[in-house]
């Protein structure tokens, strides 16, 4: 069972409104204690699945409060070891995911760019030349569990969602700078050692396939999934990087060596995994049903989801009918 450990701070006047406001929901243990200039500290110990609620109905009724402070910490282990129905036959009868909070917190801590992000990118995308120029998968392979691809791509899926505009802005930009990077390094690859794009692994990059976006779709998916269950791990961070990072350093290298047609090609590829990532990221998200609080923060959700995944969706039709063409003048 993952815990969750809610610290409340608020004034002694408010402890009965709190109290009653806690029983209304399956905590684990609620303990309180007296602080100095008249306050008062409580916590509540839930499972992750109770936490959201809680919270909600919390800052819905003492936001305004002067003093107030909510706190949320994970809880490593508990001991005596609580009961738990993990052992009990059968599915859960909702999907079960960390609090919305968690998830915000955990992709808009990642929405910066740093020395080390720069670097890695940077040693990523030369580990990813090579692999593709040799042939080799392992080291493509490699190169995809050092990229930091996986926590940008899931904030611009949980901006949409929680219609925070600020974050999804800020993911953009962050983003783009996260494209130019390689490009620009596999570019200057390409203008000193050209490319052929007859080479096996960089061919299959040049022409995008129903594969590649059902890969794409599968991967981000996956990666919402993973986030939503606070599992984040580097199996997941490597499928959303097989759909980016290997065309975009193709993308680059083959527009350093003059190969227009191909490098279009992987450019197309690089788009369309974009596309499907963030379109299966965000139905996902609705799927576990992630939403924002507050009326007027559904209004703005609404109004940004519907404008996101109508750009997606128009954006990977276009493709598919792309492919479709290219194949039917091809047959």
């Amino acid at each position: 069972m993952n815990l969750r450990l809610v610290e409340v701070y608020l004034p002694q006047e408010k402890s009965q409104r709190l109290e009653e406001l806690i029983a209304e929901y399956s905590s684990l243990g609620v303990w309180q204690k007296k602080l100095e200039n008249n306050q008062l500290e409580f916590k509540i110990l839930l499972s992750s699945g109770e936490v959201e609620p809680l919270i909600d109905c919390l800052v819905g009724q003492f936001k305004d409060i002067q003093d107030f402070r909510l706190l949320l910490l994970p809880v490593e282990a508990s001991l005596p070891r609580l009961e738990s129905s993990e052992n009990s036959v059968g599915l859960p009868s909702a999907p079960t995911r960390i609090n919305r909070e968690e998830i915000y917190t955990n992709v808009a801590s990642s929405v910066h760019f740093s020395w080390t992000q720069i670097s890695l990118l940077l040693l990523s995308s030369s580990i990813a030349a090579v692999g593709l120029v040799r042939g080799s998968e392992a080291v493509i392979i490699g190169a995809m569990v050092l990229a930091p691809l996986l926590k940008p791509n899931m904030a611009l899926a949980v901006a949409t969602i929680l219609g925070d505009f600020t974050l999804a802005v800020r993911t953009i930009r962050v983003g783009v700078i996260g494209i130019i990077i390689p490009i620009i390094f596999s570019i200057l690859i390409g203008l000193l050692s050209p490319i052929s794009p007859d080479l096996p692994e960089i061919a299959i990059r040049t022409k995008l396939t129903l594969a590649d976006i059902v890969v794409a779709l599968a991967s981000g998916a996956a990666a919402a999934i993973s986030l939503t269950a606070g599992e984040i791990s580097s199996i997941v961070g490597v499928m959303v990087s097989v759909a980016l990072l290997p065309p975009l350093v193709t993308w680059g290298m083959l527009m350093g060596s003059a190969e227009w047609q191909p490098a279009i090609g992987a450019m197309l590829l690089l788009i369309a995994n974009i596309a499907s990532l963030n379109l299966a990221a965000i139905a996902t998200l609705l799927l576990q049903d992630l939403r924002p609080t507050g009326w007027w923060q559904n209004i703005k959700a609404k109004k940004l989801i519907k404008i996101a995944t109508g750009a997606w969706i128009m954006l990977l039709a276009g493709l598919i009918g792309v492919i479709f063409v290219l194949k039917y003048k091809g047959g």
